[in-house]
Parts: C-alpha cells; structure tokens; sequence
C-alpha cells in the first residue's frame, strides 16, 4: 500500500513548478541510468518515481485538467472533475489495482470510408496510465532508435521527412513503402510484455490493461491481442513492440553485395550508411539503391512482424525507384501526407555530389495530391455549411484551417500548390457570394467581399478601419526545417535545445513562435520550460474584459493548467479570487522518505 502523507492544501495551491521540476530530476537519472546500461538502477528509480505523491499529482492534472479529452468519459461516465475530486483521485490512484473495460467510440479514419475504433479507459485508468508512461518513457527513451519518430516527445513528421531526405539528396535509391496492417489491434501480448521486460507489479498492471476488454454498446469484447487506441499509454506501448527494426535492418548490412569501382567489396561503415529505414509509428520506408537488397529487408521484415503477431498491409505496401520508373509504378513515394520524387535537371540547375560530379537530379518534396485534395474538399464543406453566416465568421472559421495547412507544409517546396489553391479558393469564395446575391453579378460580388490591400488587390476582407482579413496560403513563409538530432531527447536536460526547438514548430501559429521566443521557451506564469505535450495557451496580460488588447505586449504562453489559475485570479471570469495573491502557496507537509542519495526529489 502507499503510505505517502497527504498534503494539507488545495489543488489550486499546490507548486506545480517544483513538482515539474522534482519529477524530471527522476526522469532525467532514470535516462542517464538506462543510456549507460543500469538496469538495477533503473528499477530502483522507477519504484521511487511511481510511488511518489508528486508524480501521481502530474499524472491527474494531465488528464484532467491539460488533456484535450478530459470531458470524455470511460464505462464509469466519470468526465469534467472538480479541484477536489482530483485530489482524491491523487491519493487513490495505486499500481495493482484491478482495471475496467474501455468504452468503443468509432471515428472515420481521414480521406477513406473506413472507420477507426478508440477505446476509452475510465479517468481513472487514465490518470494511472499517464502516471506508468511518466515512469516507462525516460527508460525507453533511451533505447529507441534514432530513426523512430511517431509518439515521441520532441520528434515529429517533418523530422522523418528530414530524414528521408539526407538518405536520398546525394544519390537515386529504390523505396519500400510499408504500412504494418491493424498494429494496434494485433501485437501479441505476450511478445510485448517480454520485449517491455519491467518489474513484476508494473508488469502485472499493464498486463491488466491490455486483457481489460471493451464495450461496445452494451456489449463486452475480450481484447486477446493489442492495445487499445485511445489509451494514454498505447503509443508507448506499440512503439516498444515496434522497437529493433531499424537494428534489424542494420544487422543485415554485413552481408550485402556492395561493390566499388574496381570490383572489391565495400567496408562495413559504407554498407551501413547505405541503407535506410525511417519509421513513423507502424508506416516505415527502406531505402538502398540495390533492388535485391531492398527486397531481402521486405522478406526479412515480413518474418520478424510475424512473430509480434503483425504483417504488412498489400494495399498500402510498393516498391517503387526515387528517380526512375520501376515495373510500371510511378517514380517517388508518398510518407506522412508528402511526395518525395526527384525530377532529372539539365547541369546548370543539378547539384553536385560529395565526389564533386554533377548528380542530374534534384529531390523535390511536395504536398501529396491526397493531401492538396482533402484540404480542398474540407474548405468547399465548411464553406457550403456557411451559405447564411456573416462574412467576418466565414473568415474566423476557414483562417484556422488554411494556416494549419499550410504551417505543416511549410518547409517543403510549396509555393506554386499554395498558389493554386488560392486561385481555387477565390472562385468558391467568388460563388458564396453569388449564393447570397444572386441578383447581382461577379463585378459587384467581388467590390463587395474582396478588398485592395498592400499590393493584393484581392483580398477577403470584411469593410472598416480594422478589416477581418482571410489568411492567404501564400501569405505562409517556407522556411528549411533543422532535422532532430539522431538521438537526442528531452529528458537529456538540454533545455536551449529543445526550448529553439519548440520556438520553430512547423504546427505552432506565427504569434505562439513569436511569444516562445521571446519567453525564451518557458512559461511566464510558473517559469518552467514548455515540454512536449504541454498545452500552450496564449494570455492577456490585462484582460480584455478591463481594456486589454491583442498586441504582443500584452500576450504571453502559459500551461493550461497554469492559465487556469492565472485567469482565476485576474478577475477576467468575473468572480472573486479565492486567494490574495497571484502566487501559489507552498506545500506545507513534508514527504522525508523521498531523499535519494543527496538529491531533494520533493518538499521538504
């Protein structure tokens, strides 16, 4: 049982910068632990970790309160709790307690007919879970490839496409294509549990959560193999059981059939620079530029997912040439909504390559067509929805989805596409208002809606001194996105790193990248650096309920969590502050079994 000591203070005045920060001292020795092969000393740490009040604090208010679904409910229809209820949920939650079905919730899957099946733990669940993935992360973290990207904090989709990309500039190579069939819904529970290898009561708990079953409706499900998406801790989880491909793929690189110019056999250096393998969550490519080898790893692959209970799926799987034709399949590939093909170009256009010859190609990355088509298609539905609506809400509902778009598109060659979707988008904007008009023509459409601004003579603007304009795609900049080092995490501590990092997220909005940097990556309210995962929440300084404005001045990021408190007590919610001050008080209750050597890891 736990015996930790219940502090005698309120959710709303609990220090969460010193509990973040004790936390990930653990977090960080647990990852310096397992980077040098200690596994004792990784176990002792976790036990510490997972017994500790304040990791069980972070747990709870992450899926409580920062997490986007805390108003769902599991099978106990237990959603949106109170200051206190979290409380109490912090003190109940234990390792080796007995788990409740997830609840199915169906939802389509982007650009297809098909449906995905989530399964929704209860909050309490949750909240154990986010407490076991606090635990197992940093230890993993550690072990991952450097290639693995999906479900990892600080790593992302352009970070793959970045890799890719270094594998292929410098010489034609032929791709595998793959997407492992229903991952989630197969890996074998046993395979998963052996390769996760942790001590026996965590163990046992994950072990509960994947046999908990799920309901669909009224009806219960066993779950004899995978693990449920929706889980807070199944990315993990599959991308442990995902883990040693890449190594896999590198193990066979002594025995290829590599050679040089004059006919002798390449080192083993050359032959594992060679070859490529890039996976994001279950889609993955393999790039060699020998066909034969490109097909041994398939073969290879195929055998290795049997055995974890998973295959590849036929339909989303191709052999393919970056530059070429190959058995009558296109040149290029698409990964993660891109296309990546190189194009041949005439010697005063071709780059050179390391040997200083010109190569005859360049590696162009685009937005897929899928990608371009299903943005469209989302935009002519949002605008046929709002036929009726003023033209200044048109605008705050599309701004959104344009700039999202285009943020993730941003550092690849997208110029001319976002050019042409514009011209698209014109001509569905020019027929909205002739829905509304339909007595007048396109001229007096187009002096109504479409406004002269700088240069752009048309502008989607509404009439007034300070205009609602419609964001442009080609309004986004296209900047060079810096690949991830290879095996860099954030639990190293290398906060400068990571805070520029974040500061150049390709899916944060102008003004949040503007803010990050001149916050200096943390947050202004509690000072704690902003980790991945965090929810970043912009702020009025003054309200704009007592005169605030929008200028940057007068904003700054903070935590949810932690703009929940601030707005409690600025007076913008229009209520009393239960507190005097803006500062949270400290916790006065002492948990003196948490020192550990001549580390503080808690209050005291």
């Amino acid at each position: 049982m736990n015996t930790a000591i219940k502090p005698m203070y309120g959710w709303n005045e609990i220090d969460w910068r010193k509990l973040d920060r004790q936390v990930f001292k653990l977090q960080k020795r647990i990852f310096q632990a397992s980077t040098r092969g200690n596994v004792k000393l990784v176990r002792r740490l976790q036990k510490l970790l997972i017994s500790s009040w304040s990791t069980r604090a972070l747990a709870v208010r992450r899926v409580t309160q920062d997490n986007q679904g805390k108003k769902t409910a599991g099978v106990d229809g237990v959603k949106s709790l109170t200051p206190k209820q979290r409380l109490a949920l912090v003190d109940k939650i234990e390792i080796g307690t007995k788990v409740k079905p997830t609840r199915r919730v169906w939802i389509p899957k982007p650009g297809t007919d098909e449906k995905r099946p989530l399964g929704i733990p209860t909050m309490y669940d949750r909240a154990l879970q986010a407490l076991v993935k606090m635990v197992l992360e940093p230890e993993w973290e550690a072990k991952f490839e450097p290639n693995s990207y999906g479900f990892r904090p600080g790593r992302s989709c352009h970070d793959a496409i970045g890799a890719i990309f270094t594998s292929i500039n410098q010489k034609s190579k032929y791709v595998l294509d793959a997407d492992i069939s229903k991952c989630f819904d197969r890996i074998n529970h046993d395979k998963l549990l052996s390769k996760l290898n942790t001590f026996p009561t965590l163990r046992r708990q994950i072990r509960a959560w994947l046999k908990a079953g799920v309901m669909d409706g009224k009806k219960l499900f066993p779950t004899d193999e995978g693990t449920p998406q929706g889980g807070v801790i199944s990315p993990l989880l599959a991308n442990i059981a995902l883990h040693g491909l890449e190594e896999l793929i590198k193990g066979l690189a002594p025995n290829f059939d590599m050679k040089d110019y004059r006919n002798r056999q390449l080192g083993l250096r050359d032959k594992l620079k060679s070859i490529s393998c890039i996976r994001y969550a279950d889609d993955f490519v393999i790039l060699h530029e020998n066909i034969d080898i490109v097909n041994l790893c398939k073969l290879k692959i195929e055998e290795w997912l049997s055995d974890i209970g998973l295959e590849l799926k036929p339909s989303k799987t191709r052999l393919a040439h970056t530059l070429n034709v190959f058995e009558e399949e296109k040149p290029g590939f698409n990964f993660l909504g891109f296309h990546i093909q190189q194009f041949p170009v005439g010697k005063y256009t071709s780059g050179n390559g390391t040997s200083g010859k010109l190569l005859g190609f360049k590696t162009i990355i685009t937005p897929s067509i899928e990608g371009q088509k299903r943005h469209y298609r989302k935009i002519v539905e949002v605008i046929k929805k709002l036929q009726g609506v003023s033209q200044a809400t048109l605008i705050s509902k599309l701004n959104p989805i344009i700039r999202g778009w285009c943020n993730y598109y941003s550092h690849v060659v997208s110029n001319d596409i976002f050019a042409r979707l514009w011209h698209l988008l014109v001509y569905r904007l020019l027929k909205w208002g002739i829905h509304r008009h339909r007595n007048k023509g396109k001229k007096w459409i187009r002096l109504k809606y479409f406004r002269t601004i700088g240069n752009d003579t048309w502008t989607f603007a509404t009439n007034g001194e300070k205009p609602k304009v419609l964001v442009q795609h080609s309004d986004i900049e296209i900047k060079r996105y810096v690949k991830v080092k290879g095996n860099a995490s954030p639990y190293n501590g290398e906060w400068k790193y990571w805070s520029e990092r974040w500061g150049n997220n390709p899916d944060k909005s102008k003004s949040v990248k503007v803010l990050l940097k001149k916050q200096k990556g943390k947050c202004a309210y509690c000072n704690n650096y902003f980790k991945d995962g965090d929810i970043l929440e912009t702020d009025h300084i003054i309200p704009k309920s007592k005169g605030g404005t929008d200028k940057y001045e007068n904003l700054q990021l903070l935590h949810r969590h932690c703009h929940d408190k601030k707005t409690a007590n600025d007076g913008s919610l229009g209520t009393k502050s239960s507190c005097n001050s803006t500062k949270p008080k400290p916790p006065v209750m002492t948990e003196s079994w948490f020192w550990q050597d001549d580390m503080l890891v808690t209050t005291c």
